[in-house]
């Protein structure tokens, strides 16, 4: 049995675990908006949405999907960047009793099609920039499979009538301002968003609760395509309520959303749990360093989830100098580890103690972070509120005594419910372990003499690029599409500022040799999937080694591209 010698470190101020309320995620907007009406739940390029407004917006929206034929438990596509729509959509498909289904917005036509049959969906909610490739997805699919509807939103939409978008860096002009024709999906039929929201058709009543499924989202792994991950609303309400203890969030709140919301740390962590709190989320629809400093500047910005590059970018802006952050009272993230040259100048500079956490998809963000009063640099932290985490020999299964390395397994009331329509694969992540079910995570790490945990290598297969995580299996079965591609296997390689990033080793089929240059690949992997997966390098080679069985020995490249 653990110790858990962390306790020493534990905020003196909490409980080890918390009691979460016996609600859907929807009731938290609703109960934010009758105690801030007029709070500013989410500022973008100076327009302020309200929270009476948002909860406005999410009811029509939600009234909408319904007359649509949205029921309970179906799944809809989430598919946009940060925009104040995407948290008035995920919401309103709440409110409908529905499932979100968050994806990708950098996903091409080519890997959205899996998101659309998999969980059945045929409603998808998205921005005007990514429909022609969704429809194009569904287009694409046997009759049965495709959508039905599809509601289609500007990012003009969001803005203040008669803006002409000052604020908006040069480089995002046009891709903000452009108003695009809409196309409906074959057989179906698409709608503009002020119709989606301009009507008086009734509520449904509110019918999910705490176990019934409110989030899937898709995580890929060492084989085969994504699989979904089965999130109740009890799980997300878990974490958000979690982290608002955790970060000591208070209504005066004013977050910096630049962190996706399409990904588990984006949607609950930040989202999730500031409207929880009634914070202001002052939200960015991707990174832009000058725009996020003048924005702290100006809202006060309290707290800023991220991931360690964005810190190094901003840092780097010739117009750091002229930024104001000295509102900020929390700062921390994850996906890779923050550079401890980084922290220390953060800490001398400006008294912030960089918190890193750590968590998967399956765990709805965080099952592990630092104390805020006592975090440690380059380490995931302890157990979050109401985990327990152990260090076990991936063959044995056995508990590992501190400082040893073995697999990092995790329970608590954050873990998932299991993989969308894959019980075999859900067997396989779960042991029974001291009388309880914990998740395997596949992650190797060893605890510290103070139970604090470290990430110290992995058991599956995986690239980790700026904290995009990056499965080597999903980009070469999608490469193996390309006519020249005979054979092909991806590996890491060293990046200055990504830490990681991809590199296929390819076989080029002899009636392509000497016509397909690797420039060509990469335009074409570029073309076919999202754009942190495409391989930055390419390698032609006249044969992939290979095992008596006839595998290709990955880690092999690996070890001779110098890492693993």
């Amino acid at each position: 049995m653990s110790t858990r010698p962390h306790y020493k470190f534990w905020p003196k101020r909490l409980p080890h675990a918390i009691t979460t309320p016996a609600t859907s995620l929807w009731d938290n907007l609703a109960v934010s908006a009758r105690r801030y009406p007029n709070k500013a739940a989410i500022v973008f390029f100076g327009r302020v949405l309200t929270y009476s407004q948002l909860m406005h917006q999410a009811e029509r929206l939600a009234a909408r999907l319904h007359a649509l034929g949205v029921a309970r438990g179906d799944r809809v596509i989430l598919n946009m960047q940060n925009c104040p729509q995407l948290v008035i959509a995920h919401f309103a498909i709440l409110r409908a009793n529905a499932v979100v289904v968050p994806v990708n917005p950098m996903n091409r036509a080519e890997e959205l099609k899996h998101y659309i049959v998999d969980p059945d969906a045929k409603v998808a909610i998205t921005t005007a920039d990514l429909a022609p490739d969704l429809i194009k997805a569904s287009d694409d699919l046997a009759e049965k499979d495709r959508l039905a509807h599809v509601i289609v939103t500007h990012f003009t939409d969001a803005f203040d009538p008669g803006s002409t978008g000052a604020d908006i860096p040069a480089a995002w002009r046009d891709w903000l301002l452009t108003r695009h024709e809409l196309r409906a999906p074959a057989g179906g039929h698409s709608m503009a968003w002020s119709e989606a929201l301009d009507h008086h058709s009734p509520l449904p009543g509110l019918a999910v609760g705490p176990a019934d499924l409110a989030v899937l989202p898709y995580t890929s792994g060492t084989t085969g395509l994504p699989k979904g991950c089965m999130h109740a609303h009890a799980s997300i309400m878990h974490n958000a309520t979690a982290a608002c203890a955790w970060g000591n969030a208070t209504p005066d709140n004013v977050a910096l959303l630049v962190v996706p919301m399409f990904h588990i740390t984006g949607m609950v962590s930040v989202m999730h749990s500031n409207i929880f709190c009634g914070g202001t989320l002052v939200m960015m629809p991707r990174w832009d360093r000058d725009l996020a400093g003048r924005l702290i500047s100006h809202w006060k910005v309290t707290t800023w989830t991220n991931i360690p590059t964005m810190v190094i970018d901003l840092m780097a802006s010739p117009q750091f100098g002229h930024f104001d952050l000295s509102s900020l009272v929390h700062i921390g993230g994850g996906g890779a580890a923050m550079p401890q040259a980084v922290a220390q100048r953060l800490l001398e500079q400006f008294g912030l103690r960089y918190v890193e956490g750590y968590g998967l998809t399956e765990t709805a963000a965080p099952s592990h972070s630092n104390p805020p009063d006592d975090p440690k640099q380059q380490c995931l932290g302890i157990p979050f509120m109401g985990c327990d985490a152990r260090v076990v020999d991936p063959e044995t299964l056995q508990e590992l005594p501190a400082g040893e390395q073995g697999e990092i397994i995790i329970h608590g009331p954050m873990v998932f419910d299991g993989y969308w329509k894959r019980p075999e694969a859900t067997q396989a992540a779960f042991i029974d372990f001291e009388g309880k079910r914990f998740f395997r995570s596949g992650d190797l790490g060893k605890t510290d003499e103070d139970g604090y945990f470290f990430l110290t290598d992995r058991l599956k297969r995986m690239i980790n690029a700026s904290g995009f995580k990056v499965w080597p299996a999903e980009v070469e079965a999608l490469m193996f599409r390309h006519p020249a591609i005979q054979e092909a296997c991806v590996i890491s390689a060293s990046d200055s500022y990504r830490g990681e990033t991809v590199k296929a080793v390819v076989v080029l089929r002899p009636s392509h040799k000497g016509q397909v240059h690797e420039e060509d690949i990469i335009a074409w992997c570029r073309d076919h999937m999202a754009v942190y997966k495409a391989p930055r390098i390419v390698q032609f080679v006249d044969a992939l080694p290979k095992s008596g069985s006839g595998k290709v020995m990955w880690r092999t490249l690996q070890e001779a591209e110098g890492g693993d």
